[in-house]
């Protein structure tokens, strides 16, 4: 694992059978068939209906450096850019730092209001962590997801923390986080149990 000042972190919201978006994710229906209308309600209810019982989690997920996403997280666009997407956050977005978003497809950087920028890496998860890095200047790097982009940064030993938020539903099938990842070596550092979520976070050791 790599070394620096900051930590690469990992923060995302599951389901209790480790999912962080159902099947057949659509621009109408972006967390896919996810036992609601597809907008991740349900396992995102502690972030928007019980905010102020899980206050010190929401503030701290905005607070790196710098961000890392893959593409599918970013949008729903798919190929080549054949449109102006800037995301799901609107014009301003809550990062407020550089955003690296991993595709295959370049792309000039976007600059959005409130200091977040986005930034498009072609050439791989490394590479997207070392601008990330730089960009952090020695704070923290956030690997905000989804399932799979997180997936590569585990299973190459990049990542040494993940805070997970796991909601009380499951969703049988989708993206799910830890598929195709070695067995890892977890200490856990926090836990706390609210009306709508666990929050863990573990240490990952090599």
């Amino acid at each position: 694992m790599t070394t620096s000042t900051g930590k690469v972190i990992c923060d995302i919201t599951i389901s209790a059978d480790g999912y962080s978006a159902g099947l057949d994710q659509t621009e109408e229906r972006p967390f896919g068939d996810d036992g609601g209308d597809g907008s991740g309600a349900g396992l995102h209810a502690w972030m928007f209906d019980t905010p102020d019982e899980n206050r010190a989690e929401i503030d701290r997920l905005n607070t790196a450096g710098a961000f890392i996403m893959g593409r599918n997280m970013f949008g729903p666009v798919r190929g080549a850019w054949d449109r102006r997407w800037n995301g799901w956050w609107g014009g301003d977005p809550p990062f407020h730092a550089p955003v690296f978003v991993l595709t295959h497809h370049a792309r000039e950087p976007q600059p959005m209001d409130g200091g977040t920028t986005y930034h498009f890496v072609t050439d791989g998860i490394v590479s997207a962590l070392d601008m990330a890095r730089t960009a952090a200047g020695g704070g923290d790097v956030t690997v905000l997801g989804g399932a799979t982009t997180i997936n590569q940064y585990l299973a190459a030993g990049l990542i040494h923390e993940l805070r997970l938020h796991i909601a009380p539903l499951t969703l049988g099938a989708g993206t799910r986080l830890f598929e195709g990842v070695p067995p890892l070596k977890l200490e856990q550092l926090t836990a706390r149990a609210a009306s709508r979520v666990t929050h863990v976070t573990y240490r990952v050791s090599t």
